[in-house]
C-alpha cells in the first residue's frame, strides 16, 4: 500500500525550544475567542467570567492576553515562563498560539540561526520588537 500524502506530516524548519519566545513577546496583541477563554477557565478551574478578567484585557474591540514584565524583551505574555520561556499553559493556550506559525518556516528562527552564524556566537540574542503603522 502506498504512503497517503495527506496524511504526511509537514516538516518543520524551526525549533521552538530552542527559541526564546519570540512569537510570546514582541506581539502586544494576542488574541483570545470565547473558546480560548473557556480553555483557561477550565484549566484553571474557573468561571468564564473570572477568566476574562484575570487573564484577559481589551484593546480597542479586540479581546487580548494580558501581558507582564520580562527580563528580554520588556513586555510578554503573562503565561510565558520568565526563565525556560516556555508556555504555562501549554495545553490551553489559546487558538492563534496553536496555529502559529501556520507555515514550514518560521521568520523569528530563521532570524535567530542567521544571528547566530552572521556573529560566530551560538549565545547571541537578536532583540526584535514588532511596530505598526497606519499608511493613512
Amino acid at each position: 500500500m502506498g504512503e497517503n500524502p495527506a496524511a504526511r506530516k509537514t516538516r518543520s524548519y524551526y525549533n521552538c525550544v530552542e527559541c526564546p519566545a519570540y512569537c510570546c513577546a514582541i506581539y502586544s496583541r494576542v488574541q483570545v475567542t470565547p473558546r480560548d477563554i473557556r480553555r483557561l477557565a477550565k484549566h484553571f478551574g474557573v468561571t468564564e467570567a473570572i477568566a476574562t478578567k484575570r487573564y484577559t484585557t481589551t484593546h480597542e474591540d479586540e479581546r487580548i492576553l494580558r501581558q507582564k514584565s520580562d527580563p528580554l524583551f520588556g513586555k510578554a505574555c503573562r503565561f510565558l515562563h520568565p526563565e525556560t520561556r516556555g508556555c504555562t499553559i501549554y495545553h490551553a493556550r489559546p487558538t492563534v498560539c496553536r496555529q502559529f506559525p501556520d507555515t514550514p518556516r518560521c521568520a523569528y528562527w530563521d532570524l535567530l540561526k542567521f544571528e547566530k552564524k552572521q556573529q560566530g556566537d551560538p549565545n547571541v540574542l537578536p532583540l526584535v520588537q514588532i511596530t505598526f503603522r497606519d499608511d493613512d
